[in-house]
């Protein structure tokens, strides 16, 4: 736990009151106002809690300023250089890199843990082909609790593990078979000879009919975004699974709460806007007419795919992002793709234009990913499930140290009400 570091004053009206102060490993000092309510009977403002530390964390850290993100201190692009997403899995998990044999066993027990249960098919042939497979995700996660009954016990550190290696194993056969499933496809099965990026590929695109071989350049770059998108601090689906977890729900409940939460297009979704916003502008020479609607202050239209609400300067995870996308769209040889073209006019343009440079759109993770995942075939309405089983791993990680650290209590924010006052109740006849 965090250390006081010294107090900060409040004063309101002719009362004083001393507020705790702590100080990070890394990021600004932190006022603690958790007996302010108590103390002086007044609540803090905070919409989007923008300004409000909610946890203790030691997993994620995010410098915006900087363009700097660390799991658990190593930078996301050293670990995107040289290492892999399930080690990145297990950093995340465990607090440290593996040695070679925890690595090796950690490998085995995801890898063999990738099946779901035969009967968990039905839950897929109950909604509509045209369903979005993110909402096909929710349904079929939740329903996880109601198949693995041995990992439920939140108060038990092993069946929080088993939990939390069940679903970094079956997300991604939960997102191929949803992907299958709205194609008209049959569901491919696991193959545990091959690393976990490239099962996922080989769930998603393998028919029956005929062999198909991952090729590694799709699985490099598959690993990657799952290794980019894994965990970043306190976001909104991430703050769900907490805020859920805090009731005592079964950890695969707030899993699917997550899901819910990052199907929204401001955030798990936006990489799917980028890419529709590239095919509305359709051609390089209408690029013009939508970057004036974007200086625009009275045109709703915003350039999606560019600047980010944390990262100030740049996204540390674009920089990774965007070899991959050069090495995707070399390997694919669809340059003369006329939404490819639109894109890396764009992504010219951010680069040098005043405008762009002095808001500070540059083009981020979301901009790379989507033209990535387009170039591998998957349509949009696969690109946030795609982040849903990345981002697995933050989570489950996440609700580990929650529900481990003793402090924590369940969510209850509070409100400014500005409805109305005390009125008495008025018989319908007299109203």
């Amino acid at each position: 736990m965090a250390k006081t570091t010294g107090t900060a004053q409040l004063t309101i009206g002719e009362k004083t009151f001393d507020l705790p102060i702590y100080s990070p490993t890394l990021g600004p000092d932190v006022v603690d106002i958790g007996k302010l309510y108590a103390q002086a009977d007044v609540f803090t403002y905070d919409p989007g809690f923008t300004s409000t530390a909610a946890c203790e964390s030691a997993i994620t850290y995010i410098d915006g300023d900087k363009g700097e993100l660390l799991y658990r201190g190593y930078p996301i692009e050293q670990l995107a250089a040289k290492s892999h997403f399930l080690e990145a899995c297990y950093l995340l998990l465990f607090g440290e890199l593996p040695t070679k044999a925890e690595m090796v066993d950690f490998e085995h027990r995801v890898t063999n843990h990738t099946m779901v249960h035969e009967q968990m098919h039905n839950f897929f042939r109950g909604f509509r082909r045209d369903s979005h497979p993110m909402a096909t995700m929710v349904g079929v996660v939740g329903a996880m609790s109601a198949f693995y009954h041995d990992s439920l016990d939140i108060n038990d550190p092993w069946q929080r593990e088993v939990a939390a290696i069940r679903m970094i194993a079956k997300l991604p056969t939960i997102a191929a078979m949803a992907y299958k499933y709205s194609v008209g496809q049959p569901f491919v099965y696991p193959k545990n000879s091959l690393n976990y990026a490239g099962n996922f590929l080989h769930m998603c695109f393998a028919v029956p009919a005929e062999d198909y071989v991952v090729n590694p350049i799709l699985s490099k770059a598959m690993d990657r975004i799952m290794m980019l998108h894994a965990d970043h601090e306190q976001n909104a689906s991430t703050s769900t699974v907490r805020l859920a977890g805090s009731s005592g729900a079964n950890p695969f409940a707030c899993i699917a709460a997550g899901i819910a939460c990052l199907w929204g297009p401001a955030h798990g979704g936006a990489n799917q806007a980028c890419l529709e916003m590239l095919r509305e502008i359709g051609t390089v020479d209408r690029i013009p007419e939508y970057i004036a609607r974007a200086k625009d202050k009275d045109d709703p239209f915003r350039l999606m795919g560019f600047g980010h609400r944390v990262y100030k300067n740049f996204d540390p995870r674009a920089t990774v992002m965007k070899e991959s996308a050069d090495e995707v769209l070399e390997l694919m040889g669809i340059h003369n793709n006329p939404t490819l073209q639109v894109a890396k006019e764009l992504e010219r343009i951010a680069l040098e234009d005043d405008y762009f440079i002095s808001k500070k759109l540059y083009p981020n993770v979301d901009f790379y990913s989507g033209i990535i995942l387009d170039a591998m075939g998957f349509p949009t309405s696969m690109f946030t499930p795609i982040f849903a089983l990345s981002r697995t791993v933050g989570w489950i990680s996440q609700w580990r140290e929650m529900i481990a650290d003793p402090t924590q209590k369940i969510g209850r924010p509070r409100q400014l009400y500005i409805g109305k006052a005390h009125r008495d109740y008025v018989p319908v006849a007299n109203r």
